[in-house]
């Protein structure tokens, strides 16, 4: 099967439209629509069907869709080694993906880490949420992710290898002039009467798990697009939230954080995949874990005793 073909499939599904996916990919639309109608013809069922604002991918092409896009990274990753022999270029690309909280600060200290261990070496930092990277490990698009275990979880894959890091520490970000700054670890329910800002729904479970196990209720009343847009509401004293402990050393100066007792805890791990996996990876991964230990420890040093 011709690939230019599955390549112009995975774009119609990316962008849900057949006119989208001809401007992207410099086609008419009736060239996109005859090569999907050629490949359906080829596979024996529908892959794409209408609906109220574009198209989808049907069951059968959703199944169809990831071992396409999978090929397609693979194919991308053959012709780049090639490329690479040809033009004399010994190292090969290291795709790293991780969610915001850990490329905020813990990924590029260990990036840096493993450069000064290894060497000059290319990479490239791509951003995303844990399941997603999850994903793209499988497909091949990534050489490592690094993923926490916070709600939904991660699936378990035999095509990846998951390493444990440690296990990360939520913490309070408050704005600088609260009642509760600067103090001790404090208990949630001293701050069951605020209001709670919230970026991602596996945050607010992990919040949630916590108030409910202490018999308090937290009252999630604002939600914010990304990290960001919650750190900038408790910075304003619109709300407090709960973040990754990993955070704190990059935070903004106009917030500040305080340690919970008995706080809930999410996993952070690196997943690579079982197949061709990246000759830096381990080394990244050891690095990773050099950095998340000398954060816990430069945290632990600076908690207030109580």
């Amino acid at each position: 099967m011709d690939l230019t073909v599955w390549r112009t499939f995975v774009t119609v599904c990316r962008l849900g439209s057949l006119s989208a996916a001809a401007g992207e990919l410099h086609h008419t639309q009736s060239a996109v629509s005859r090569q999907i109608a050629g490949l359906e013809r080829q596979l024996g069922v529908p892959l794409i069907e209408r609906h109220a604002r574009g198209v989808r991918p049907t069951p059968a092409g959703e199944v169809f869709r990831g071992h396409a896009l999978a090929t397609l990274n693979e194919a991308d990753r053959a012709v780049r080694a090639v490329r690479d022999v040809r033009d004399g270029v010994a190292d090969r690309l290291l795709a790293i993906g991780a969610p915001p909280s850990l490329a905020a600060g813990l990924v590029p200290e260990a990036i840096r880490s493993l450069l000064e261990v290894a060497g000059p070496a290319r990479w490239s930092l791509r951003p995303g949420l844990s399941a997603q990277l999850h994903h793209r490990v499988i497909t091949g698009d990534l050489d490592v992710a690094v993923v926490t275990d916070a709600p939904p979880g991660l699936p378990h894959d035999p095509r990846v290898d998951r390493r444990f890091l440690g296990l990360d520490d939520m913490v309070v970000v408050l704005p600088v002039g609260h009642a509760q700054a600067g103090a001790g670890p404090v208990r949630i329910q001293a701050l069951a009467d605020e209001t709670w800002a919230e970026d991602n729904d596996g945050s607010a479970a992990l919040l949630r798990q916590h108030a409910a196990r202490a018999g308090v209720a937290a009252r999630i009343d604002l939600n914010a697009a990304d990290l960001p847009g919650k750190l900038a509401l408790v910075a304003t004293g619109h709300a407090i939230a709960m973040i990754p402990g990993v955070l704190t050393g990059a935070l903004r100066t106009d917030v500040t954080t305080v340690s919970l007792v008995d706080p809930p805890t999410r996993g952070l791990y690196t997943v690579t995949p079982r197949r061709d996996p990246h000759p830096s990876a381990v080394l990244l991964h050891d690095r990773l874990a050099a950095a998340f230990g000398a954060l816990r420890t430069s945290r632990t040093a600076q908690q207030p005793t109580v």
